[in-house]
């Protein structure tokens, strides 16, 4: 007999709910897992060097997708102390982080060489020469990949544009600044170069910029082998692909992109004659996002004489920033009629005192109080963005899998708003 309520991982969403109460964070940790196999499979099909996944952090990470991560033999690009520190909590092996960030503390570079994490991604000629110290002062050796910035310009929101010719983050290659900062790299006893990494942004649909990322990329590195007989064995090309939402264009798939990068890496090595890299691939919303499903609790629908609708949900912007932020459209339902057709026009807004609107123009059937909403592929950049506005307590985290749900983040409480007071 079909259920009439929304299965997430196998879990029944109401139950879910009433269980673990609302708002919500789902995770179906099946499709995660796979997620991460479609990435590895997809790269290994398409290019005959080695090839790595390393999982962005920053889109959804606590010790339990460390864990997850850790068994399906991914990397981990983290970009804080937080990060690292959640990762390291976890057990999850340090020679498989990357560490990240346009402005690394000594304290966050630090802890880095000193848990050993495989590479730590150079953002600046400053930050070069810092590391370099700090290790000396260790004892340590940074392995190291240089951020540069191949100055392309991709078709997603402002807010996450991060390769075109004016961004904060990497080395130019233009006017020779990333050539400058290499040799400089190769002449500190304290840090070795092992490559170079670049990165266009997030929530791309046009495959076009990863291709031309690599041509410039490529450019450089036949560049430097010229001038100073060097080669370097490792490629890290970011992430940075769309997924659905509620827009009806569709993204590309995973395979795709891996032909792309594939097809072209292995273009520009015979062309220029050079060595196949290691490449590196950093998703996180692709991965997660996809698998992530919030839950909010519908307790008043208020009709205006206008006509308009709202339901209004114990949730809003503290759990979901990003369509305040991005303007973020989602796809909505109503976990406990999930087969109702629906026929109703609404805005869903939250409880914060803003405008807070979560999900406009949506249609539901016919919402009333205690009705659980449905907010679909909230994985990515939900959790990790929230807050505590309001001073609402951040959700709880579940993960969920061949029908039994595991807690893998505790619901804040009250005492927790005031815990850190004096």
């Amino acid at each position: 007999m079909r259920s009439e309520h929304l299965l997430i991982g196998g879990c029944d969403a109401t139950a879910l709910a009433k269980c673990f109460g609302t708002p919500l964070y789902v995770l179906d940790e099946s499709l995660v897992r796979l997620n991460i196999k479609t990435y590895q499979d997809a790269l290994a099909r398409h290019y005959p060097g080695r090839s790595d996944v390393a999982y962005a952090g920053k889109a959804f990470l606590t010790t339990a997708m460390c864990r997850l991560l850790a068994g399906e033999r991914a990397g981990l690009d983290v970009a804080s102390a937080g990060e690292l520190h959640t990762a390291l909590k976890a057990k999850f092996p340090p020679e498989r982080i990357h560490l990240h960030g346009n402005c690394k503390t000594e304290e966050e570079m630090v802890m880095a060489l000193k848990s050993g994490v495989g590479r730590i991604i150079v953002d600046s000629a400053q930050e070069l020469e810092i590391l370099n110290t700090l290790a000396a002062r260790l004892k340590k050796t940074a392995h190291i990949l240089l951020r540069l910035a191949p100055g392309i310009e991709v078709a997603t929101h402002r807010f996450i544009k991060t390769g075109h010719v004016e961004t904060k983050f990497g080395i130019p290659i233009k006017a020779a600044q990333a050539e400058r900062a290499a040799s400089r790299a190769l002449s500190l006893g304290r840090v070795r170069l092992r490559g170079f990494h670049a990165h266009l942004g997030s929530q791309i649909f046009d495959l076009k910029p990863f291709g031309a990322m690599i041509e410039i990329l490529f450019d450089f590195l036949k560049h430097f082998q010229r001038r100073t007989g060097r080669v370097f064995d490792e490629l890290n090309l970011g992430g940075g692909l769309a997924i659905q939402y509620a827009q009806k264009r569709r993204p590309p798939s995973v395979d795709r992109l891996a032909r792309v990068i594939g097809k072209t890496v292995l273009e520009q090595c015979c062309r220029k004659i050079y060595p196949l890299p290691r490449l590196i691939v950093e998703p996180g919303r692709s991965i997660v996002g996809p698998a992530g499903t919030t839950l909010y609790t519908v307790h008043y629908v208020k009709k205006l004489p206008s006509g308009k609708t709202f339901v209004l949900v114990d949730g809003g912007l503290s759990d979901n920033p990003r369509p305040a932020l991005y303007g973020a459209k989602y796809r909505v339902a109503l976990a406990n009629k999930i087969h109702a057709k629906p026929t109703q026009l609404c805005t869903v807004a939250g409880k914060h005192c803003e405008t807070d609107v979560l999900f406009e123009n949506v249609r539901l059937p016919s919402p009333q109080r205690g009705d659980v909403l449905a907010a679909f592929d909230t994985g990515a950049y939900n959790y990790s963005m929230a807050s505590n506005y309001n001073r609402y307590p951040r959700p709880a985290v579940i993960f969920a899998r061949r029908a039994q749900a595991r807690l893998a983040v505790h619901r804040e409480s009250l005492k927790d708003m005031v815990r850190q007071d004096r």
